[in-house]
């Protein structure tokens, strides 16, 4: 018989949102729920696949604000397992660390917490007699700036070897160092595979040895978009391991981008809308789809657009639901408004600015450079936890800017726009 368990990380139960999807009740409601129910999905896929044991690599809970009934709805869950003989390996992470639940919970027999010692444990064997081992330290600070490599004991001999890491790998500029660990130092320690955590993009660094980042299961906002998932692993009687992702999210956000250029009635509007978010439903990995839209390209309703945007959310929120299982988070506008030379000189001269924007202003490099100079002294009197709201990482920080320009430029000329025709008339 082959050794099977699921690999997953970072569920964050009952973590607060921090998400403009508060703004609507049921919606938020969904969300605040979502960690909870995908914990219980993979409870389900353990069980349902017959799997020998479950991995969580580190940030079980949301931090210091865990609640008693988050930890008795979690040993809830690890009852279930042990009912089904499937026993569970867990480090803790950065935001465990910072838990008194964490410090008070017992958990059931089946279950396994790691200490910050090393010590290796015998989690079930091959058909043809070869050990499995669990290899994991826990964080005992919220912080841990140096590698915990180092203090990871060598591989079981003659046996697979798992090692459970919660780490940023090569660590990020905009992110703190935890746990760093190269992927290079990872693969010549010895091991079969590495159960890694932490980072919440799901990320498969090498097959020989694995080191695999499962990513977040559950996304909690907009910076963690995109469908979500747990790793299946099975490893066979000859020790080689076979990888299934398995997507069990509640909900999967995402920023979904419509073309209006060219769509000058509201109606027709709404009916694009509609079919690219139907497209974007059927594409997703979850139940529900949370949208952020952001309407693009150049219209004549594009200062209509601006005027209602009250008008339009809720309509495009009626379209939603229109489809079922659609929600969306907030409307975003990049729109402009086509302009006509032969209208008359004053438009004449808005369409010819336009231009100059877009051919000379945004592609530039001192604008650039002003722009995140903006931007960086924005994110200096943000607390902390609010800055990633703006951007998460370096892609999302180049997102923002590119949003932020698009929806100035896009902003400015059908406003100047209504000024040369209130002085026409």
């Amino acid at each position: 018989m082959p050794f099977r368990f699921v690999h997953t990380a970072d569920l964050h139960l009952d973590s607060p949102i921090a998400s403009l999807a508060l703004r609507n009740g049921e919606l938020a409601e969904l969300v605040r729920g979502a960690t909870r129910r995908t914990l219980e999905r993979i409870v389900d896929l353990a069980i349902s696949e017959e799997a020998d044991a479950l991995v969580v690599a580190g940030d079980l809970y949301d931090g210091a604000q865990t609640s008693m009934s988050t930890a008795l709805f979690l040993v809830a869950q690890m009852r279930r397992l042990q009912a089904a003989g499937i026993r569970v390996f867990i480090i803790r992470g950065n935001h465990d660390a910072q838990s008194q639940i964490t410090r008070e919970l017992t958990f059931p027999d089946n279950v396994h917490v790691f200490d910050g010692r090393g010590r290796p444990v015998k989690a079930g064997m091959l058909a043809n007699g070869r050990e499995v081992h669990m290899h994991g330290i826990s964080f005992g600070q919220p912080h841990a700036p140096a590698s915990l490599l180092p203090s990871y004991r060598a591989p079981v001999a003659d046996a697979i070897n798992i090692g459970l890491m919660h780490t940023s790998l090569a660590g990020s500029t905009r992110h703190d160092n935890y746990a760093p660990a190269s992927i290079a130092d990872l693969a010549a320690h010895g091991f079969d595979y590495w159960a890694l955590g932490h980072i919440h993009q799901r990320a498969v660094h090498l097959d020989r040895p694995f080191v695999v980042m499962p990513g977040i299961p559950q996304g909690r906002d907009i910076n963690e978009a995109g469908s979500k998932s747990v790793t299946l692993v099975t490893i066979d009687e000859e020790g080689s391991f076979s990888l299934d992702e398995r997507f069990l999210a509640i909900a999967a956000f995402e920023r979904v981008t419509v073309d209006v250029a060219g769509i000058d009635e509201w109606q027709a509007m709404l009916r694009t809308v509609r079919h690219r978010l139907e497209q974007a439903k059927q594409e997703v990995h979850a139940d529900h789809l949370v949208c952020r839209i952001t309407l693009a390209g150049t219209t004549q309703l594009a200062w209509r657009l601006q005027r209602d945007h009250d008008l339009l959310s809720a309509e495009l929120q009626a379209v939603a639901d229109g489809i079922g299982d659609c929600w969306i988070e907030t409307v975003e506008l990049a729109v402009g408004r086509a302009l006509e030379v032969q209208s008359g000189d004053d438009v004449g001269a808005l369409a010819e600015l336009g231009a100059i924007i877009e051919r000379d202003i945004l592609p530039s490099h001192a604008y650039g450079v002003e722009l995140r100079e903006t931007l960086t002294a924005l994110m200096a009197q943000l607390p902390r936890e609010v800055r990633d709201l703006l951007g998460a990482d370096e892609e999302g920080e180049e997102a923002l800017l590119a949003l932020a320009s698009a929806r100035g430029a896009a902003g400015i000329l059908p406003k100047l726009a209504s000024g040369a025709e209130g002085e026409m008339a």
